[in-house]
């Protein structure tokens, strides 16, 4: 350990999808299928080596397992998944890893190194967004293989490019981009040179809990258990479906269709809070909810227009009259419970100093712009109360609402100018969100490295020299200052006006317990037990 961080016989014969028909049919739903209501527009794929997602990881974390992972209490604390053991040589360039001889993929082959060595490098070929948390140790497409190599069934070999932190090291393959994948099923599946992508994107090849049976884009993700895996649980069918509107999840939820609604917001909560045939898991998640501005715009290029818009946010208005039950004032990149989070409140609305600096940067009389943002509730809302915000002071928001992964996609192709959007932290470290906001080496569009920064057509090496600094700053306490200055220098210098923190809410009928929420947005399906 390194501390830091079938359907039921009488259903048997009925087409899986036909279930999800008979809403008012099934008032009570069936011992062990689990029906949960959640908004599934923003997966992209169920490839957990492109997944970048929180929905769609959570998905693939329930499906794959990794060489380890941090422990569900203590996300500070590393406890091996597929790995047994490992070791790290004394130049801490090579790290050795000891697999489980017993561990199975869900067809019931066994588990091997060679699968290890394929998965991460397969990672770095196909390079998709979260590859940059595997790229940071040296790799590239030519090196890779004779970097992550298998000596034998149950032995697994990383070389880095440079001495790496063994816990760092390990924070970074606990992230759902360190999924190990059956190679010979992605190589049966392959098409062209994609390493199996395009099939794996709806399908699995894990030996996590469960195994996908079938997703359809914007409507439902069904899940099976996987007897190959030890810890498979008693619910052997897991339907998601999209019910994208709360009030719609409320009312299954208390009609019975659904067992569990996972998208309530504050107005949904409240009838729930007292009433004892429903129970409310909730959990603080590192996540962080922003506003970004892409400074390719000329509107949105100067710093002064930055700081303009987040002198203009009514934060505290927002926070209790829309959403007060599921989030709450967070101003930094890193998220109130990891370490060095900077909990200050350094913006509050003020529309005068907003307007001069609007002034300041050659817009006394504002602009016009447009801001994507996610359909859902409580996006929808949000940005209205900051399309409000905004005509305050003279700038004129044109809102473009769309399902999730639309507005995502377009994000990751720079195409936006306001995006409204949510970030999880990938693993239990200062860098893992550090990296994505700071972080920006080339802002061409061939870049490599995809951050948020880069999203955002942002560069400012003074931070990211920072960043670099405390990333590789060896003394605990000194790098702790290192990354409260680096949030405070990014909170006063970035086009990221960083506005709440979430806390995620799985409501349920009583009859279900073993809901785990964890603060790296994760959920263990398999713990779950329906009375």
């Amino acid at each position: 350990m390194v501390t830091r961080r079938q359907f039921v016989t009488g259903f048997s014969a009925i087409p899986v999808l036909s279930y999800l028909k008979f809403d008012s049919v099934f008032a009570a739903t069936p011992a062990s299928i689990l029906v949960m209501a959640i908004q599934l527009d923003i997966i992209t794929s169920l490839d957990p080596h492109e997944s970048f997602e929180s929905v769609g990881s959570e998905i693939t974390g329930n499906m794959y397992q990794q060489l380890v992972k941090p422990k569900l209490t203590s996300p500070d604390e590393i406890e091996g998944d597929l790995a047994l053991s490992w070791t790290a040589s004394d130049d801490k360039k090579t790290f050795t890893f000891k697999l489980d001889p017993k561990a199975k993929w869900a067809d019931g082959k066994p588990v091997t190194a060679e699968d290890a060595a394929f998965s991460l490098q397969r990672v770095v070929k196909l390079d998709k967004s979260p590859a940059y948390i595997i790229n940071q140790f040296g790799y590239t497409k030519d090196n890779v293989d004779s970097m992550i190599t298998a000596t034998d069934a149950e032995t697994l070999v990383i070389k880095t490019a440079e001495p790496a932190s063994e816990s760092f090291l390990l924070y970074c393959l606990t992230a759902n981009v360190g999924s190990i994948v059956q190679k010979s099923a992605c190589l049966a599946n392959q098409a062209g040179e994609d390493l199996g992508n395009a099939w794996l994107k709806k399908n699995s090849a894990g030996s996590g809990a469960f195994k996908l049976r079938d997703w359809k884009v914007s409507e439902s993700v069904i899940l099976e258990s996987n007897k190959n895996n030890p810890h498979a649980g008693k619910i052997q069918r897991i339907i998601m479906r999209h019910i994208i509107d709360p009030s719609a999840q409320l009312l299954m939820l208390q009609k019975g269709d659904i067992d569990i609604a996972r998208n309530l917001t504050t107005e949904q909560l409240r009838p729930l809070l007292k009433d004892k045939n429903f129970t409310l898991v909730q959990k603080g998640i590192a996540g962080t909810f922003m506003l970004s501005a892409n400074t390719a715009h000329p509107n949105l290029a100067k710093p002064q227009v930055w700081q303009a818009i987040k002198w203009a946010i009514d934060y505290e208005n927002i926070q209790q009259h829309i959403v007060p039950l599921t989030h709450k004032i967070h101003q930094s990149f890193l998220p109130e419970g990891f370490p060095a989070a900077v909990n200050t409140i350094m913006y509050k609305r003020d529309v005068a100093k907003s307007k001069a600096l609007l002034a300041e940067a050659g817009f006394p009389n504002g602009f016009e712009i447009t801001l994507d943002h996610y359909s859902a509730s409580p996006s929808s809302d949000i940005v209205q109360a900051l399309q409000s915000n905004l005509a305050e002071v003279g700038i004129k928001v044109t809102l473009l609402a769309a399902e999730s992964r639309q507005v995502l996609t377009k994000m990751r192709a720079r195409q936006q100018q306001l995006a409204m959007t949510q970030w999880g932290a990938d693993y239990f470290d200062p860098n893992s969100n550090a990296e994505a906001f700071c972080s920006n080496p080339d802002n061409t569009d061939a870049a490599k490295s995809r951050t948020l920064a880069w999203r955002c057509s942002w560069q400012d090496k003074s931070i990211s020299d920072l960043s670099t600094q405390a990333l590789k700053e060896s003394d605990p306490a000194t790098r702790i200052k290192l990354y409260e200055e680096l949030q405070t220098k990014h909170m006063e210098n970035s086009p990221f006006a960083i506005m709440l923190q979430p806390t995620m809410t799985a409501a349920c009928r009583n009859v279900i317990s073993g809901v785990v929420l964890t603060v790296m947005s994760t959920s263990p399906y398999e713990k779950v037990v329906k009375a």
